[in-house]
């Protein structure tokens, strides 16, 4: 195995010992998830093995570190084997399709005798869960509807996921030139093909070598890797390495519309094939986007299309004064290391109790806290709230409170059900609070769990374009909101927008890179986001009064 096989299989033991301990947050299967996450970035993991090494990775002990070079050397082990005969294998389906914890997975397994996902929608269409101790009408109708929505995207996973397994491919095939094309490249929120091309024929070979394949001939081969995403390997002709990545980027509307102007060159740089169809390059991420030849010949470069090194504060991070894993420290230190000018903090309000919302009264310790690390950090911190959006659409806090505060994310976190009409109104009174405030995670959407809420979004940005308000592009690779595709009717009516994070870890500021590329898709140049400004720029742009 390689590192990550050798991670997938870390993880896959702590899902076990989930189950082992009925799903209580158990030390063992945090330590398996954490040497999971240390193995996966150990790119010196086989010298390490050889040089019995292991142990210096962090949170890798003796224990570990020999469960680590037994996977590497034998391709399995007997811990995980004999994990795998004690449980229903089908256990895990279940729990990543419905959401389900180990108890009450088996809580299903003692009274009906179900072991698959399979078993548990027959079980479902007879009408057989409502009735275990534990269960409902209401939620047996939940569980039907997850299962459907796991069919719908079984298929397809997130971007994020899709790139650590094209960067594992492409280490799998070095010292060749890989190159990601296709969904990957145009930057979509969820990837059911990975597209990679070469300028080397021996990489294909290396790329089906013991592997079986779906489609394979001279010049490419289609396989179905462990995580269940197809991946294409594509070889370029003699010289033609760019038009080949321009092809397989996709999309095929927008290749085709582009080679109608233009004969299809075999060049190693793509920006030929636009110039010679009379055209300025074309980021891949808006080459999904309507119009986009039109904004060309319009006289648009795109030279102006908010790029990472734009962004200059982090936006919308929490702390341990909510639901996040680091200190306000930790978050500053961190955010000041990455080189960014100020950094949010925006923990969550009282109303989201479950994520440990912070109450009025704990507010000023908060803000002494901020005052303390400011003075330790050269990073500028602002103080503020991720402030829920009651049902009614007022914010959860005084507005006395609210007008002491730096910066207010305004977002919803419950009641997703409300009708189109019911919670269009709700938003729209949100934003007519008469405080500045960004709409956070806009449609409240999970990606490839849970569908966006049900609203009149024109209507919802003909408000903010005459409010005091701006909306949220999200990086977090589970929600990617405001979705990209909803961005441009947004600008079109001179609403600005900030590129978050919803960071709850320091590693989550990474999460800059996938609201970046959301941002891109839409269309966003850096005049349009408020984060690119200055600190005090920015703090003025935002602040609530």
């Amino acid at each position: 195995m390689d590192r990550h096989d050798i991670a997938a299989a870390l993880r896959e033991i702590a899902d076990w010992l989930d189950f082992e301990d009925d799903g209580k947050k158990s030390f063992r299967a945090r330590a398996y998830r954490k040497g999971a996450d240390a193995i996966e970035q150990a790119q010196a993991l086989p010298t390490l093995i050889a040089e019995d090494r292991v142990t210096e990775l962090p949170g890798i002990g003796a224990g570990l570190a020999s469960l680590v070079t037994e996977l590497h050397r034998a391709g399995h082990s007997k811990q995980l084997d004999k994990l795998r005969a004690e449980h229903p294998a089908g256990f895990l389906d279940i729990r990543n399709a419905t959401g389900l914890s180990p108890l009450k997975i088996r809580a299903l397994h003692e009274a009906l005798s179900i072991r698959t996902l399979d078993e548990l929608s027959a079980a479902i269409a007879a009408r057989k869960v409502r009735d275990v101790k534990g269960f409902s009408e209401k939620s047996e109708q939940k569980l039907a509807e997850a299962i459907a929505r796991a069919a719908a995207h079984s298929e397809e996973i997130l971007r994020g996921d899709a790139v650590v397994i094209a960067a594992r491919v492409i280490e799998s095939l070095a010292p060749s030139r890989v190159e990601v094309a296709g969904q990957l490249r145009r930057g979509l929120e969820t990837i059911d093909l990975l597209e990679l091309v070469t300028d080397d024929p021996a990489a294909l070979d290396r790329f089906v070598d013991g592997s079986e394949t779906e489609e394979h001939d001279s010049t490419s081969a289609l396989l179905r890797v462990r995580e269940g995403l197809h991946v294409r390997l594509t070889v370029a002709p003699e010289g033609g390495f760019g038009g080949t990545l321009f092809a397989v980027t996709g999309p095929d509307e927008h290749v085709d519309a582009v080679l109608a102007r233009a004969h299809h060159p075999l060049v190693s740089d793509e920006r030929a094939i636009y110039a010679a169809a009379k055209l300025p390059f074309i980021p891949p991420e808006l080459r999904d986007a309507e119009s986009i030849l039109e904004a060309a010949d319009g006289g648009d470069t795109f030279d102006d299309l908010l790029v990472e090194d734009d962004i200059r504060g982090m936006v919308h991070c929490h702390t341990v004064y909510s639901d996040g894993k680091h200190t306000i420290l930790q978050m500053a230190r961190a955010a000041e290391a990455r080189g960014y000018a100020y950094l949010t903090i925006t923990d969550h309000s009282p109303t989201a109790h479950y994520a440990g919302g912070v109450e009025v009264d704990c507010l000023k310790r908060q803000w002494d806290e901020i005052a303390e690390v400011q003075a330790q950090v050269k990073i500028r911190l602002l103080r503020g709230t991720e402030s829920d959006i009651t049902k009614d659409g007022s914010l959860d806090y005084p507005d006395a409170v609210l007008e002491q505060l730096d910066v207010i994310v305004a977002s919803i976190h419950n009641r997703y059900k409300l009708d189109r009409a019911q919670m269009t109104e709700r938003i729209i009174r949100a934003m007519q609070v008469p405080v500045f405030k960004i709409w956070g995670h806009a449609l409240g959407r999970i990606l490839l769990d849970r569908d966006p809420i049900d609203v009149d979004v024109e209507r919802i940005f003909d408000v903010i374009a005459e409010s005091r308000a701006a909306i949220e592009v999200n990086g977090d690779p589970h929600r990617i909101d405001l979705p990209p595709h909803l961005i441009p009717l947004a600008r079109a009516r001179g609403i600005k927008f900030v590129v978050s994070v919803d960071a709850h870890s320091t590693d989550a500021m990474g999460y800059i890179r996938n609201g970046v590329i959301a941002a891109r898709r839409g269309g966003l140049r850096r005049s349009d986001v408020l984060n690119t400004l200055s600190a005090t720029a920015f703090a003025t742009a935002v602040r609530p009064a």
